[in-house]
């Protein structure tokens, strides 16, 4: 099972939905299965040097398979594995970005958000990916 092109702008809408209800203007990614962009919007304002971080959270979620805050834990100062989102061309550890999976289970996409604080980066990518507050 793969993304669809439809199915990544319907996660995009319900993610700028959130971001409009929060009242935070937002960066979007959506990214396939291999990290590779699908549908991305730049919402009106949103913070110009999020475009890039948005992407990079995308891509944590799928390479890690998991939401990309849950990087942090492995490359924070004492981790296990510090200096880990150095690899991989930069990867981000904060919240805000979800990975996506289909019926069966295997990873298909991951959304990446970036333009608020995390704890509202998290809270629209959990919106657009349909999953509730954690």
């Amino acid at each position: 099972m793969h993304l669809t092109l439809d199915e990544a702008q319907a996660i995009m809408q319900r993610g700028q939905e959130e971001a409009t209800a929060l009242g935070v203007p937002m960066n979007i990614a959506v990214v396939d299965g291999g990290g590779h962009l699908l549908v991305f919007a730049r919402m009106d304002k949103a913070i110009l040097g999020s475009i890039e971080i948005a992407l990079a959270k995308a891509k944590t979620s799928v390479l890690f398979n998991g939401p990309s805050e849950n990087l942090w834990e492995f490359c924070k100062p004492g981790g296990p594995a510090p200096a880990t989102e150095y690899t991989n061309g930069g990867l981000i550890p904060y919240a805000g970005g979800i990975a996506l999976h289909g019926e069966s289970g295997d990873l298909i996409g991951a959304i990446g958000v970036s333009g608020g604080m995390p704890v509202q980066d998290g809270q629209v990518a959990r919106a657009a990916a349909g999953k509730s507050e954690q």
